[in-house]
């Protein structure tokens, strides 16, 4: 993890900067809301849709980190402390995402008035992997800390989130019960994967991730000729990478195996349909 002292006060000037020429402007930047919609800035792509899908209509949502992003990596804009700024609430993942660790304290001296939800609160975080939303039943367990969290700050509109809540539920519900069919009956549980954003993915259904990436360090040769033996071992085809990762070794391996690499993303923007794309292009390992 990177020292932020320097490039944390660059951020918070840069920030402050902005902030005076809006007041000075006499104008608010950022979206447009009407009547009480709260303001919220989402951490990542799955926790904005998250906070939609359990929101609707009451919420504007911000996304901090935008798509196609490495949360790993990412420093956020001094322009985007102008939202903070004006946010009523900041929902975080609270795994140990990076980003977060890194800048949230900044995030949260910007505006103390905001609120806090920490979408991990009941979930068991293993061996430090901040990738917990990858779970459909841990996603579950966020949306339903999104929703405690929304009644706590906007009981008039505790009915409506409630609703919302109960028909996304289900749809997870759904979801879990389609992957479970589409990863049913196969011997072979194991896949080949860059960066190991999968393992509560694969804990829960009974998958073997064999990641090539370990502690975000680039993999050393003998890393490398161990995956490529165990894609031997388990007569593997794909090599599966993140659209946020570079594809070299990837390559290297898939072309030393004969393979071919295949993209899903830990980071869906459309958490239901994203999540079982991912189910099925690994069932197409399985096979």
């Amino acid at each position: 993890m990177k020292n932020n002292t320097a490039s944390g006060w660059y951020f918070l000037a840069g920030a402050v900067v902005l902030l005076l020429a809006v007041m000075m402007g006499g104008c608010k930047p950022g979206t447009t809301t009407s009547g009480d919609t709260l303001k919220i800035i989402a951490s990542i792509t799955p926790v904005a849709d998250f906070v939609e899908q359990i929101g609707g209509d009451k919420v504007e949502v911000t996304l901090m980190v935008p798509a196609g992003a490495d949360p790993h990596t990412y420093e956020p804009t001094p322009g985007q402390m102008v939202f903070v700024s004006e946010a009523d609430v900041f929902v975080k993942v609270g795994s140990g995402v990076d980003y977060e660790e890194i800048w949230m304290n900044d995030i949260m001296d910007m505006n103390r008035d905001m609120q806090l939800i920490d979408c991990s609160e009941g979930i068991d975080v293993i061996n430090e992997d901040p990738h917990i939303w990858t779970s459909p039943l841990n996603a579950r367990q966020m949306v339903e800390n999104i929703y405690n969290g929304l009644i706590t700050l906007d009981s008039d509109n505790a009915d409506y989130y409630q609703t919302n809540y109960e028909n996304y539920v289900s749809e997870l519900e759904t979801l879990n019960s389609d992957i479970l069919d589409i990863l049913e009956g196969y011997e072979n549980r194991n896949f080949l994967i860059y960066h190991p954003s999968f393992a509560y993915f694969a804990s829960e259904y009974n998958l073997i991730q064999i990641p090539i990436e370990h502690q975000g360090k680039e993999p050393t040769p003998k890393v490398i000729q161990d995956c490529i033996d165990q894609a031997y071992e388990h007569n593997l085809n794909y090599v599966y990478v993140a659209p946020q990762f570079a594809t070299s070794y990837a390559e290297s391996i898939a072309a030393e195996i004969s393979g071919s690499v295949l993209y899903i993303d830990p980071l869906p923007s459309s958490y239901i349909s994203d999540t079982r794309s991912v189910a099925v292009s690994i069932a197409l390992e399985l096979e």
